[in-house]
C-alpha cells in the first residue's frame, strides 16, 4: 500500500467542522483555497441548555450557530451547514463519567475525554459512515505526517505553533479516524497568522475571541455551582500539614490539587497539596511543600499510538522507555523527562525527572517522543516528594528512542 498522505485528493468529500470560532473559519475557508471544493460544514452540539434550570449553561450554542451561518454564506460559497445534535452522547460518554469522577475526588479532564468519545469517534461515524472516501478536517492545532512505524498509517504530532498545541487533547483519539482527518492549522506558525487569513478572506469572526474552559459550564456560572447542581454537597474538614482545622470545604469535587487554596488567616499564598479521600479532608500547602512535587504516576488505561500498535518494547525492560511526559497544557510547565515501565498487571508506571507541580489522579498523561505523541491514558494514582519512598530523580536524559 502507499504511504498515507495528509493531502487527500481533490475531488473528496470533507466535512468541516465549524464552532463558530475563527480557527474553524479559516480552516475551511483555507481549504476551499487548496480547491478541495467539495466540502460540507457542520456544525457540532454537544449540550443540551434545556437541562440547566435557569437556562445559563452550555455554551449559548445558538449564536455560535447563527455565526457559523454566517460564515458559510459571505466566506464559504453559501453552502449551507449541517447542524449534528450529539448531546445525548456527550451526556452519557462525557458529561456522567467526569461527573462519577468528581464524585470520587479526583479531577477528570472532559477536553480530552470529548475528543476521545465524542468528536472523533460518535461523530464519524455519523459523518463519514455514508462514505468510505469521505474525510473529516477540524481546527485543531495538531500535526499528522507518516508514521514511522507503519507508513501507511499517520502519527500524531505536536502543532508547529507550541503555544496552541492540542495534541495532547488528540491523544487517545484512535489512529483508524485519524488516517481520514485533517489539521490544516497544524503547520501554521502562530495565532497572528490565522487571524491575519480572516482578515485577509474578511471572515467576520477574525476578531472573535477564543472561548476558555469546559464548554457544558457556561458564561454566567462558576464551576462550584453548576457542579453542585448535579452532585450532593458533602462538606468537610480545610487542614494545613500539621493537620490543624483551617476551614470547611463544601465537596472535594470543587478543588483542583496544584491551585490556589482561598482559606482566610493563612500567613503566607496557600496551595491544594492532597485530598484525604477517605476522611472527606482537603489538605492546604505552602507553595515550597513536597506535597505539590509530583516525581512518578501509574496509568492503566493507556492507550499506545491510537490503537493502531502495541506498547514498545523497551517499557517491558528493566531499564525502560525513555520519553517525555505530560500532565496538562503546555501553557502550565508541566513537561518532563520521564522512565516509563510496564507492571506485570499491564499498567504503566512513570518516573518523572523533574517533579510536576500539582498532579491529580483523573487527569491524563501523554507521553511524547519529541513531537511525536505516542499516546496518553488517565492517571490512576500519584507519587509526591513527600510520600514516605519516593521515587528517586533519573540522571539527565541525552537520547530518547522509541522502538516496537
Amino acid at each position: 500500500m502507499p504511504q498515507w498522505s495528509p493531502s487527500p485528493p481533490l475531488d473528496t468529500k470533507i466535512f468541516v467542522g465549524l464552532s463558530g470560532g475563527v480557527d474553524s473559519s479559516v480552516t475551511a475557508r483555507l481549504l476551499l483555497e487548496q480547491g478541495y471544493e467539495n466540502i460540507q460544514p457542520f456544525f457540532m452540539r454537544n449540550w443540551d441548555t434545556i437541562d440547566e434550570g435557569d437556562g445559563s449553561g452550555g455554551c449559548e450554542w445558538e449564536k455560535d450557530f447563527a455565526d457559523v451561518e454566517r460564515v458559510c454564506r459571505e466566506s464559504l460559497g453559501g453552502r449551507k451547514p449541517v447542524l449534528v445534535d450529539l448531546s445525548r452522547e456527550y451526556w452519557q460518554d462525557v458529561f456522567q463519567p467526569s461527573l462519577d469522577i468528581w464524585s470520587e475526588g479526583a479531577t477528570p479532564n472532559p477536553d480530552v475525554s470529548c475528543n476521545q468519545k465524542i468528536k472523533f469517534h460518535a461523530l464519524p461515524e455519523k459523518l463519514l459512515a455514508e462514505s468510505s472516501n469521505a474525510w473529516l478536517a477540524t481546527g485543531h492545532y495538531a500535526r499528522l505526517l507518516p508514521s514511522t512505524l507503519d507508513h501507511r498509517l499517520p502519527a500524531l504530532h505536536r502543532a508547529s505553533f507550541s503555544a496552541k498545541d492540542q495534541s495532547y487533547y488528540l491523544s487517545t483519539v484512535k489512529t483508524t479516524v485519524l488516517a481520514r482527518t485533517m489539521f490544516p492549522l497544524g503547520a501554521f506558525a502562530s495565532k497572528d497568522e490565522v487571524r491575519a487569513l480572516a482578515r485577509q478572506w474578511n471572515i467576520h469572526t477574525s476578531e472573535k475571541q477564543e472561548s476558555m474552559g469546559i464548554c457544558f459550564v457556561g458564561k454566567r456560572k462558576k464551576f462550584s455551582r453548576f457542579i453542585d447542581s448535579y452532585l450532593t454537597a458533602v462538606p468537610g474538614k480545610i487542614e494545613n500539614e500539621q493537620g490543624d482545622v483551617v476551614g470547611e470545604h463544601a465537596g472535594l469535587w470543587n478543588y483542583t490539587i496544584g491551585e490556589g487554596a482561598r482559606v482566610s488567616g493563612q500567613r503566607q499564598k496557600m496551595f491544594i497539596g492532597r485530598k484525604d479521600i477517605a476522611r472527606n479532608a482537603l489538605i492546604i500547602v505552602g507553595a515550597d511543600s513536597p506535597v505539590l512535587q509530583c516525581v512518578g504516576l501509574s496509568t492503566s488505561d493507556f492507550l499506545w499510538f491510537g490503537g493502531a500498535h502495541g506498547c514498545p518494547s523497551a517499557v517491558k525492560s528493566t531499564e525502560g522507555l525513555r520519553v517525555q511526559a505530560q500532565t496538562r497544557s503546555l501553557a502550565t510547565g508541566s513537561l518532563s523527562n520521564c522512565v516509563v515501565r510496564e507492571r506485570h498487571d499491564g499498567s504503566l508506571q512513570i518516573q518523572l525527572e523533574t517533579p510536576i507541580v500539582g498532579v491529580s489522579p483523573g487527569q491524563f498523561i501523554v507521553l511524547y517522543d519529541g513531537t511525536w505523541c505516542l499516546g496518553g491514558g488517565t492517571i490512576s494514582n500519584t507519587r509526591t516528594q513527600a510520600d514516605q519512598f519516593p521515587v528517586p530523580l533519573l540522571p539527565p536524559i541525552e537520547t530518547i528512542t522509541v522502538s516496537t
